[in-house]
């Protein structure tokens, strides 16, 4: 949603809308979205400005209401001819609003299906416009969040930022499928999509985002389906083809999955500096390893996006202004220390206790990769001895996980649009039923392609170990039966239908983990599990145990005497 100027064809008059909001006259509405409407307006000087009026729904919430006004505190200190300044605010009275200036021009992405995709040392101006905007955001202690071409209104050549730092507490959502993001699906980060921490590296991945769009004319990510999209997003897989050759390997690399592996905004500005020269832009990039350009064919590695280093019950959207540290982004911060007196509560009471207008609560919460990954290392490990056992978990866990990812998302979305209602407790009940059909149907669906490769993988490595050692080729042993299921399991987790999986196990693991010393003994009992397993297996020389059936009450036990490698 706007605060600065609309399409002639998107603006809307209603004579309705000439009327007084305390001291400023209304004009003619921008536009509108899920949280508000932006109404062009005079102040008492007669300068025109845009005033954001927030929806009732986050005027009767007080919670919402003291979020907001903390957030236009900070945000009222950031001065940049770049960003449009937030000027005056109300979030007392019955009707709340935020006033910013009121930008005379269109947004980046009518300016591109207008003019055509920006090039040359017009991208260079917008480049540098945006460097600028966004590190005067960050010095005040904001995070945009989102960053994309509709917020970004062109004047002159030059760029404005608009709808920074509050698009969390009352902005223009879109809700997804997949769950509740805030912002726009395409130009979210990796890390916002997996849940990860929000730190600047948000905004400087939306950047070269918005930077790939003018450079092409195309999203980054493409179009159709959210989840799709989304899912894009998560595994680095941008279509630069329209892109120009010298310039796309730059954006490439900064739009990787992992931000470890992005260059700097330095770097990248200097390098389209040089490309704008007439230079190819890779060439001033530091000879990092993991920079290579990945290519416009992409390969299919998978790089998870957010990293474990975000710290247990850190919160992301700790007072603004605030040092990472007081954020809750350090070593010793102080999110860190309350955790060690009282636990965070479970995604699922931070659901029931959300806002309107508040983001998803499982944004910035604790990854646990540590913990999932014993759990797999467990789960392979007792594969290699009593195989349906194995399966018969993956899937159990599968359906639970996946019903937890839709149970929280649904009240999330119900309370993020509607705030607390008497009926949240008869609605999540009944929904429960459908929750779960869904959760199994999803389920069935998303093991069909693990499957496959699992079977691959088994027959693969048996193959190979009949190669090296001599034999005939035997997969129904516990090295290729592990290896198969090893990848299986990792084509689930980041496959299709891969990222309900992800956000249902860790809600799994932070709402039954939730203290540090519990955690701590169960990864290690876990640890222990998984390695005597292993050395069962070895003991038993590889020979699976297909308990709790015969291997000739197996459906597939036929195929397996017909086939080549078992006969």
């Amino acid at each position: 949603m706007t605060m600065g100027a609309a399409p002639e064809s998107e603006q809307m008059t209603d004579p309705a809308d000439y009327e007084r909001l305390g001291p400023y006259r209304l004009l003619q509405r921008l536009g509108e979205g899920g949280m508000g409407v932006v109404h062009l307006a005079l102040d008492p000087s007669g300068r025109a400005v845009a005033i954001k009026v927030l929806r009732p729904h986050i005027a009767h919430d007080e919670q919402a209401r003291r979020r907001l006004a903390r957030e236009v505190e900070t945000l009222s200190r950031v001065r940049d001819p770049r960003v449009a300044a937030v000027l005056d605010a109300d979030v007392d009275g019955p009707r709340p609003y935020v006033v910013t200036e009121y930008v005379p021009g269109p947004p980046l992405d009518v300016v591109v299906e207008t003019d055509g995709p920006v090039q040359g040392e017009a991208l260079v101006q917008l480049a540098r416009g945006l460097l600028s905007a966004l590190r005067a955001i960050h010095a005040a202690g904001v995070v945009h969040r989102d960053l994309k071409p509709g917020n970004v209104l062109m004047v002159d050549g030059e760029p404005v930022v608009i709808d920074f730092g509050i698009a969390h507490v009352a902005d223009d959502v879109r809700l997804t499928s997949t769950g509740l993001v805030m912002g726009t699906p395409g130009y979210l980060s990796p890390e916002v999509v997996e849940g990860g921490s929000v730190t600047e590296a948000t905004d400087w991945w939306g950047w070269a985002a918005t930077l790939a769009y003018a450079a092409s004319g195309d999203a980054p990510f493409g179009r159709g389906p959210m989840p799709a999209v989304l899912d894009r997003v998560g595994r680095g897989q941008a279509d630069l083809s329209r892109v120009d050759p010298r310039l796309a390997p730059l954006l490439d690399a900064a739009l990787s999955p992992d931000p470890a592996e992005r260059p700097g905004a330095d770097e990248v500005m200097a390098a389209i500096e040089r490309y704008a020269n007439g230079a190819p832009s890779t060439m001033v990039l530091p000879t990092h390893p993991e920079w290579v350009p990945r290519g416009s064919g992409h390969d299919d590695t998978v790089v998870q996006g957010g990293q474990d280093s975000f710290p247990e019950g850190a919160d992301p959207y700790g007072a603004p202004g605030a040092s990472p540290a007081q954020q809750g982004w350090g070593p010793q911060s102080e999110s860190a220390a309350r955790w060690e007196d009282s636990p965070p509560e479970s995604d699922w009471q931070a659901a029931w206790e959300t806002s309107p207008g508040q983001p998803d609560p499982r944004i910035g919460q604790p990854m646990r990769s540590g913990t999932l990954a014993v759990v797999l290392a467990l789960v392979v490990a007792l594969g290699a001895v009593l195989p349906l056992v194995a399966a018969a978990l993956v899937v159990l866990w599968s359906l639970a996980a996946r019903f937890a990812d839709r149970s929280v998302t649904s009240l999330v979305l119900r309370r993020h649009t509607a705030g607390h209602r008497r009926s949240d407790v008869p609605l999540a009940v009944a929904a429960s039923p459908w929750h779960l059909l869904r959760a199994a149907l999803a389920t069935v669906l998303a093991l069909l392609l693990p499957a496959f490769v699992a079977l691959a993988t088994a027959l693969s490595t048996a193959l190979g170990l009949a190669v090296a050692r001599g034999g005939d080729p035997d997969p129904e042993r516990a090295l290729p039966v592990a290896a198969g299921l090893l990848l299986g399991l990792l084509m689930m987790w980041w496959g299709p239908g891969g990222a309900s999986l992800r956000r249902g196990s860790r809600s799994l693991v932070r709402g039954s983990l939730r203290r540090p010393i519990v955690s701590t003994w169960v990864v290690a009992a876990l640890g222990v599990a998984a390695a005597a397993l292993a050395l069962w297996a070895w003991q038993r020389s590889g020979v699976l145990d297909w308990w709790p059936l015969q291997r000739q009450q197996l459906p597939f036990a036929s195929l397996l005497d017909t086939n080549p490698f078992t006969r």
